[in-house]
């Protein structure tokens, strides 16, 4: 291991670490901040919510959440995944910032969300204390990505509008289907700026390759030194129309960030919740809702990153839990959007070289400090150029890479995939998500998973040595009864501090969730120097070739080749077999003849042997014409081929 890997170089969080990395932390908080600052105004306004609310979060998270966690190098802030579930909050008490512009109406469903943001926030303070962290570890893998994909596509979907010029309400379906009108009513001077815009963030990637200290300069950054000129080149700080191709077309303020125009005018525009809503029963599906999205969003995404932590560092994650909950808090009770453990952000941190959780915090200090004393610069932002942004992460959310990664895992993962992809975006996101879960259960049963397994692992510990122990798995190893599973795991492995064997060739079915789950615990054993193997896997099936596809016990179909032969030439086929790829036969004696002896005693015909050999389909047809040209014209011999059902198919490739 490398001096940089060494327990006394890891770079840790506290005041020590505050002031030895802070050239580090402060660099890197800088750069994600330009990340950061279009994207909390973009997310903010595409939730119905003033674009002030988005920073306030960012600004909270730094500030708030790196005295609670132990979580290094997460940035916490506004997420466009929880886009949809905020949105459609804000919309249930009949709010929408984005169309028709601020209204009571909007302010009061805006009061309201942030109550419902409160309580979410208690929850999740509240269920981390009962390690809810663990949470993340229950939902399939393929409804997970469902899920984000379907958030993506309705990002995609609303925030086109904006970046048009254009107002545009109703369901994604509703605005989809409105395209065609949408774009014949685009704003031709607001939709060139978006889609100019947009042209940035998809090539800018490319663009940086060639030159790679372009790279250190976001791409919203690009976006904006485009946006705010053209901008200002339109004077959308006016109201004023022009004329095109016989078309009269507005321009005015109403296209560009509404801001607090003189310094520390961001203090005038908090807002408290308005708490009264919490009487109203929808309030509390709404909270549920933002527990739960937001609590597995931030697990999932604080796991991810501790996955590329380059001093492999692990986060608590009921202490992130915990402190991503106070942070809510307080950002509620200021006007702010719920946060996350954002990734994006938090891979731009890894990026650009953040030692400590202290590069979060200064990434706040320089949002805190841009909005308070510039804010007239953060006025000149055109929505169309945030719009834009979003619509290049919804993009991300739903890449075409993630069908082909979910494809590559199994069909029937992608089943679920589509699904629960489909279901987010023509009904809600809560039963777009229980859709997905019920259909992973039922594929399971299907596979035969037994019913009393569904949620309760079966598992025998034993010890096999002074320091090694045994859990063999009976019944099922699935998604949905790993969170018990992986608590035996902790319990016998990392808490008692042994190696640890698992044997899950006693179950039915094991599925891609735990077989990831599995290869990331290994990772947590090895951190303790700690042994963690899994074994049995090759008495299953798997039901694609990735190395962590769903596998079943089932019977393999193999071919089975039977050759009847004197024994004289067995010895020599046996060779030649061999030499091309058999690994194993069975010989048996036998006696008997063809029509030339047919009329001989039985013990004076021909002694022949039974040779039997077991290969896989693909091997077979090699074999079959290696027999009919090399073999059958010089020997005697009888070939038969037959396909065959085999247990532990594996054992024979």
């Amino acid at each position: 291991m490398s001096s940089e890997g060494t327990e006394s170089s890891v770079p840790r969080g506290n005041l020590a670490g505050f002031f030895e990395y802070a050239r580090d932390d402060i660099r890197s908080g800088f750069l994600v901040f330009l990340i950061a600052l279009p994207l909390c105004l973009g997310i903010s306004l595409a939730c119905g919510y003033p674009p002030i609310a988005g920073v306030f979060t960012a600004i909270v998270g730094g500030l708030v959440t790196p005295l609670l966690t132990n979580s290094e190098l997460t940035i916490k802030g506004p997420a466009a995944g929880l886009i949809v579930v905020i949105a459609g909050c804000v919309s249930e008490f009949s709010g929408d910032g984005m169309s028709g512009g601020w209204a009571p109406m909007d302010q009061q469903a805006y009061r309201a969300a942030l109550a419902i943001g409160f309580a979410a926030a208690i929850l999740q303070m509240v269920f981390a204390s009962f390690r809810a962290g663990i949470l993340g570890e229950f939902f399939p893998i393929s409804v997970v990505h469902g899920m984000l994909a379907g958030i993506g596509i309705i990002i995609c979907i609303k925030q086109l509008p904006v970046a048009l010029g254009v107002a545009a309400s109703g369901e994604p379906i509703e605005i989809l289907t409105d395209i065609p009108h949408l774009l014949a009513e685009a704003n031709p001077a607001i939709a060139g700026i978006g889609i100019v815009s947009l042209v940035i963030m998809f090539a800018w990637p490319a663009c940086v390759r060639p030159v790679p200290f372009l790279g250190k300069v976001p791409a919203p950054v690009v976006v904006l030194l485009m946006a705010i000129p053209a901008g200002y080149g339109f004077d959308l700080l006016h109201e004023h129309s022009y004329y095109l191709q016989g078309h009269e077309y507005q321009l005015g303020e109403q296209f560009l960030v509404s801001m607090p125009k003189q310094i520390f005018g961001m203090f005038r525009d908090i807002t408290l919740p308005n708490f009264a809503v919490l009487a109203d029963p929808r309030a509390w599906k709404w909270a549920i809702i933002f527990f739960c999205i937001g609590s597995l969003e931030s697990v999932l995404s604080a796991k991810a990153i501790d996955a590329v932590d380059p001093w492999r560092r692990r986060s608590n994650m009921d202490r992130d839990l915990f402190a991503v909950g106070a942070g809510n808090l307080i950002a509620s009770l200021l006007g702010g959007l719920p946060m996350i453990s954002e990734i994006v952000r938090s891979k731009a941190n890894i990026d650009n070289g953040g030692k400590t959780r202290f590069a979060n915090f200064w990434h706040a200090i320089f949002l805190l400090l841009c909005v308070a004393f510039i804010p007239t610069f953060l006025h000149l932002i055109p929505l169309a150029a945030l719009a834009a942004m979003l619509v290049y992460t919804g993009f991300r959310l739903t890449h075409p890479t993630e069908f082909i990664h979910i494809y590559r895992i199994g069909r029937e993962q992608l089943a679920i995939f589509i699904t629960t992809m489909v279901m987010v975006v023509v009904t809600d996101l809560l039963v777009g998500v229980l859709i997905g879960v019920i259909l992973k259960v039922s594929l399971h049963l299907a596979n035969g998973v037994p019913l009393r397994s569904l949620f309760k692992p079966y598992l025998e510990v034993e010890d096999v040595s002074e320091n090694t122990s045994l859990i063999r798995a009976r019944d099922s190893a699935v998604f949905s009864n790993w969170i018990p599973f992986r608590r035996q795991i902790e319990q016998v492995g990392l808490v008692q501090q042994r190696n640890l064997v698992i044997d899950l060739s006693g179950v039915q079915l094991v599925d891609d969730s735990v077989l990831e789950k599995l290869d990331e615990m290994r990772d947590s054993f090895e951190l303790e120097g700690l042994g963690f193997d899994v074994r049995g896997l090759d008495s299953l099936i798997p039901m694609s070739d990735n190395v962590l596809a769903t596998r079943k016990r089932t019977l393999g179909q193999m071919k089975r080749l039977t050759i009847m032969t004197p024994s004289a030439v067995a010895e020599h086929l046996i060779d030649e077999l061999v030499e091309r790829g058999v690994t194993e036969y069975t010989i048996t004696e036998c006696k008997g003849g063809g029509r030339q002896r047919a009329e001989g005693p039985l013990l004076q015909r021909t002694r022949s042997v039974r040779l039997e050999v077991l290969v896989p389909t693909t091997k077979a047809a090699a074999l079959i014409e290696f027999l009919r040209s090399e073999i059958l014209p010089e020997f005697m011999a009888t070939v038969c081929l037959e396909t065959v059902e085999v247990l532990r198919s594996t054992d024979f490739e």
